[in-house]
């Protein structure tokens, strides 16, 4: 009877969806949901996302805890209705981990489902502010740059570059309103006057109207707020115009070598980024993560590849740490993780956000060789003092 009852209970569990301990379970492989654009206006990221990523796994034997990893991509086609849809599904067939997204929309509408499955959710690109704010859950982590953090960059480096107006360009969508919202604060207390701006819908196919705007507005520089595909339309328009020679164009994530390959030198060189990440940064791990990039896919690492190889990396070393498969013990391991020898140096989890605390790194694009006609040279790195305020 006691067997019997057992049994029973056992499956109630298991057509409910309750979560079973993990000696109740069967566990033959550690599963990941992979869940990012690789299609549409952001696809260029989620590509180089899912490379990173799978630099991370590879290096490690691709197992953890003993059990042999599997990641599914599932592409959101820069899609939140799409991006939710997928991830319903992953969840139901049961992960491990959810790496994703792109879109700052994205990942607050996936993390509210990750949340209430109470399964981890690493963000290594997203940098909506309310994604460890407002919004913030004890299961999604982000080891990666945030919009406060990258718009103090940005008003500091105009700043020190003598900008005195500003025009912006700005993507058309919620957090890219919101960033230009606090960016406009923070140019203002810097003494810099926003003398007009522009918001472009995601996957614009024509800037040219809107980027001779900014050209005779008087502006001595351009903050232009937009991602991926978008990037690479307005700075090759930008090109055809000699729009960097024109006007200080800067913004965030706005280049790297990718983007420079993809654009070309004449809208590239001279544009100033942020940069999540760079392949030059000195440290055995970044060396590490270089060499095993360039052999598999034959070019440097991009900055979306950086920060996904060095979030899920941390992340699996961490969950290895715990010797468990219990998720709440992963959990709590990362919210006072610190990774010594990140790519970019020391990182360290804010145990009161969920929020990797970090160093913030800022480029100038110049000329390069044939190989790489676009390379970006480190010309600031800020100290994650300057960039975050101490936790409560």
């Amino acid at each position: 009877m006691k067997r019997l009852t057992a049994s029973i209970c056992l499956s109630i569990a298991v057509l409910s969806g309750i979560a079973l301990p993990a000696s109740a379970q069967t566990r033959d492989k550690f599963k990941i949901a992979g869940i990012v654009s690789l299609s549409g206006a952001w696809g260029i990221i989620g590509e180089n996302m899912r490379r990173g990523a799978t630099i991370a796994i590879e290096e490690r034997g691709g197992q953890v805890l003993g059990k042999p990893i599997e990641i599914v991509w599932e592409d959101t086609e820069t899609s939140s209705q799409v991006a939710v849809q997928k991830a319903t599904r992953a969840l139901s067939q049961g992960v491990d981990t959810v790496f994703g997204e792109v879109s700052s929309g994205s990942t607050l509408a996936i993390m509210k489902l990750t949340g209430q499955r109470k399964v981890p959710m690493i963000v290594t690109l997203s940098a909506d502010s309310r994604i460890t704010g407002t919004d913030g859950n004890r299961y999604t982590f982000r080891t990666s740059n945030t919009v406060p953090m990258e718009n103090i960059m940005i008003g500091e480096f105009a700043k020190r570059q003598s900008v005195k107006k500003m025009y912006g360009i700005v993507a058309d969508y919620q957090v890219g309103r919101e960033m230009w919202t606090e960016l406009k604060a923070d140019l203002a207390g810097k003494g810099i006057e926003v003398v007009g701006e522009e918001f472009a819908p995601i996957g614009s196919k024509d800037y040219s109207i809107i980027l001779d705007k900014a050209v005779k507005s008087g502006a001595d520089g351009l903050a232009l707020i937009v991602v991926g595909g978008d990037v690479v339309t307005a700075l090759k328009q930008g090109g055809e115009i000699n729009l960097p020679q024109k006007m200080k164009v800067l913004g965030t994530m706005l280049m790297d070598e990718t983007l420079g390959q993809a654009v070309g030198p004449a809208g590239s060189i001279g544009v100033s980024s942020t940069l999540r990440y760079h392949f030059s940064q000195d440290t055995p791990r970044n060396k590490k993560f270089v060499a095993a990039y360039k052999a598999k896919y034959g070019e440097l690492p991009s900055q979306y590849a950086g920060e996904a190889y060095d979030g899920l990396s941390w992340w699996l070393d961490t969950v290895e740490s715990t010797k468990s498969w219990d998720k709440e013990k992963w959990v709590d391991a990362f919210k006072t993780s610190v990774r010594e020898d990140s790519v970019e140096g020391v990182k360290r989890i804010r145990a009161c956000e969920n929020q990797a605390e970090q160093v913030g790194l800022f480029g100038v694009a110049e000329a390069g060789s044939e190989g790489m006609p676009v390379v970006m040279k480190v010309v600031e790195t800020m100290p994650a003092t300057t960039l975050f305020k101490p936790c409560p």
